[in-house]
This record gives C-alpha cells, sequence and structure tokens, in this order.
C-alpha cells in the first residue's frame, strides 16, 4: 500500500521521483518535530515562570497594548 501510495504521489505531477517524495516527507517531518520542541520549550518556561498575580483581564490589556504599539493590531 504504501509503494502505491509513493508511486501515485509521483504520478500525480507534484513530485519527479520517489527519493523527492521521500526527501519531502523527511523534511516536513523534521519541521514538525523542531515546531515540537520549541513549543515544549516554550511550555517548560511559562511553567517555570510561575502563577502570575494578574488577573486574566490585565494580561488581556497588557497584550492588546504591546500589539498595538507594535502595530500588528
Amino acid at each position: 500500500k504504501m509503494r502505491a501510495h509513493i508511486r501515485d504521489m509521483v504520478a500525480s505531477g507534484d513530485f519527479h521521483n520517489e527519493s523527492e517524495y521521500i526527501r519531502d516527507l523527511i523534511r516536513r517531518d523534521q519541521e514538525r518535530r523542531e515546531r515540537e520542541r520549541r513549543l515544549i520549550a516554550h511550555l517548560d518556561e511559562a511553567e517555570a515562570s510561575g502563577v502570575s498575580g494578574r488577573s486574566a483581564l490585565e494580561i488581556m490589556r497588557d497584550v492588546e497594548e504591546r500589539l498595538r504599539k507594535d502595530g500588528r493590531l
């Protein structure tokens, strides 16, 4: 089944050959794993920062103000 799928992907014209498709799969897997690694690092950092004494509304207002200052809102 896998071999047939690879051949179908090449036949669709999206890839020139089977090796190109396999390389694309590997590259996407590497990118996904890097995104997961960064997410875990951010979650670890957030957890290590502790609990905020501010309310959710205060935090949301601060974020909104920051986004307005740098033009993203």
